[in-house]
């Protein structure tokens, strides 16, 4: 048989990686079966110019093993050991490990206990009540299933993105090395948006000579679109979308009795702009920033002038809510606070994690006062240009108290409440929880409000514009948690949260020093939030942050 291309032997490799995941044993040889398939969906170059060439280990996450079972799918179209796993297990049964929360004992044992074979199955035992009855499955299964299979169904096919900035960053490289005829290698697509999960892994071109490039769907892997120097702008424009901001852009258009065409605006028969800032600029509208275009009013407020001027990396001047060994991180309160100062912060908030949080190792009361002497201790080598603001993640309990008591309270500079157990309270009951933690004037921040893990878990049910309007009315903080795994609060609040008046502050949620640099994603949120700097807390710098959280602490001593 004819060899198969790039996206026919990720799809196989991908395939191969859940059917191992099925089979057992070590758990993290089936998540690099499938980092490698995520990778090869994001190739650049032709998969058998790498085989030819022995480059397969070039690729992230393909090491030799797995390069020999790349070229084994590429050159046969199958492999011993898959065709092997596919006699184990139907097709269909594949799909239910798209469930968050559903492992792969749990699948294997549905599959053999109840005969599913299907999401569909799956969803209909679940609600026939048969997977509750089941031994070794049970009623939460079967909630968790029922809650979650929205979940699998909306995410397929979508990268976190971090993820996806590391395949077509890979991508980017790898086009420059082996086209190198090609100029300005742009990232278009939703992740130039700044969506929260990447689904449309697209790189837009200018190529020397016009010709035309092949164009996949954005499910099928990575989308290169070529482009003339002269229409490179409106090539750009189109690949990065949305769809409903592109109809919206041509319903003004025809308004102006202008066309908006693929290769750019034209006036009657004469193409009057072909770059993004052209169309926009003859249209009546300033530059609009590729984070606000989604068809939620962005064209509305270009035109009347009210466009936000949006927050950058640059902007922000302290990192907040980040975790040392203290607690669940892994490096010491002194590495990490040199390596944000190394990043060029002028202040870092420690918030390890409270003493409820014995799964996470919180801090007993002597521990804090250990860790609040080494603050002391280094904030005296730091000198004036630098800080440790000391905080703590304090763990809201399930009737909305704060963990510790007042006076160990009084002793932080900021207080980051947050919720991390009991989600399955109901609505009322959670909303509830929150505004008690809320008005509590110990309370600086909001942590991760909705406690949604993206692709994993939905977010428990609260009210969220009773919660935003009463972190307004008592100036409490609400996060954008940057983790790429919560981006938490929904950047789709954002512009609620500002029009109650609140206040938002980027925090990484780091538990290393890498994470530190998750800062990014959330700056991406807050932009898609359409979030400026001035309503940012972490974009103040050291003196004015040390006014606010002193001025915060005078207030609920006040109201002691």
């Amino acid at each position: 048989m004819p060899a198969l291309d790039t996206r026919a032997v990720a799809s196989l490799l991908r395939e191969y990686a859940q059917r191992s995941a099925l089979r057992g044993g070590n758990p993290y040889r089936a998540k690099a079966y499938s980092r490698a398939a995520d990778s090869l969906a994001a190739l650049a170059i032709p998969l058998h110019a790498l085989i030819a060439e022995d480059r397969l280990t070039e690729i992230p996450g393909v090491g030799q093993a797995i390069a020999d079972i790349i070229t084994k799918l590429h050159k046969t179209g199958t492999h011993p050991t898959l065709e092997k796993l596919r006699k184990e297990i139907p097709e269909g049964v594949l799909e239910m490990l798209s469930v968050p929360g559903l492992r792969p004992e749990k699948v294997l044992r549905l599959y053999k206990d109840l005969g599913i074979t299907s999401l569909a199955e799956l969803e209909a035992a679940a609600k026939d009540d048969r997977i509750k009855k089941a031994k070794g499955l049970g009623a939460a299964l079967q909630t968790k299933i029922l809650q979650n299979l929205a979940i699998a169904k909306s995410g397929e096919g979508r990268l976190h993105l971090h993820r996806a900035a590391a395949l077509l960053a890979h991508a980017k490289e790898s086009i420059r090395k082996s086209q190198p005829e090609l100029n300005r290698v742009t990232i278009a697509g939703d992740f130039r948006r700044g969506c929260e999960l990447v689904g449309d892994l697209s790189i837009v071109a200018e190529a020397p000579m016009a010709r035309k490039a092949a164009k996949p769907s954005p499910t099928e892997g990575l989308q290169i679109l070529l482009s003339d120097r002269k229409h490179f702008g409106a090539a750009l424009f189109f690949a990065t979308g949305s769809s409903a901001h592109i109809e919206q852009l041509r319903t003004l258009a025809a308004e102006k009795e202008m066309r908006l065409q693929a290769d750019g605006l034209h006036k009657g028969r004469t193409l009057i702009a072909g770059k993004e800032v052209e169309i926009y600029r003859a249209l009546g509208l300033p530059f609009i920033d590729p984070e606000l275009r989604e068809g939620r009013g962005e064209i509305e407020a270009a035109l009347k002038g009210k466009l936000p001027k949006l927050v950058t990396d640059q902007d922000l001047r302290g990192i907040l809510h980040c975790h040392t060994d203290a607690s669940d991180g892994t490096e010491t309160l002194e590495s990490m606070a040199k390596a944000t100062r190394q990043r060029g912060f002028e202040y870092f908030g420690v918030a390890d994690h409270s003493k409820s949080a014995h799964y996470a190792g919180g801090l007993s009361v002597e521990e804090i006062a250990q860790q609040q002497r080494e603050a002391d201790r280094l904030n005296k080598r730091f000198g004036k240009d630098f800080r440790i603001l000391k905080g703590i993640e304090s763990d809201i309990l399930a009737d909305g108290s704060l963990d510790y008591p007042e006076d160990v309270l009084d002793r932080f500079d900021f207080v980051v409440a947050s919720i991390h157990g009991r989600f399955k309270l109901d609505r009322k009951a959670q909303t509830r929880r929150l505004l008690r933690a809320i008005s509590d004037p110990h309370t600086t921040f909001i942590g991760h409000m909705t406690g949604r893990q993206l692709q994993r878990r939905p977010g428990y049910e609260i009210d969220v514009e009773k919660v935003l309007r009463a972190c307004a009315k008592h100036d409490v903080v609400v996060e954008i948690n940057a983790h790429p795994w919560r981006l938490d609060l929904d950047w789709r609040w954002h512009q609620a949260a500002l029009e109650f008046g609140c206040m938002l502050s980027i925090n990484p949620d780091a538990h290393s020093i890498p994470e530190l640099d998750h800062m990014h994603w959330g700056v991406l949120m807050a932009r898609k939030g359409g979030v400026p700097a001035e309503r940012v807390l972490n974009a103040m710098t050291l003196p004015e942050i040390t006014r606010y959280l002193r001025q915060k602490r005078r207030s609920f001593a006040r109201a002691a």
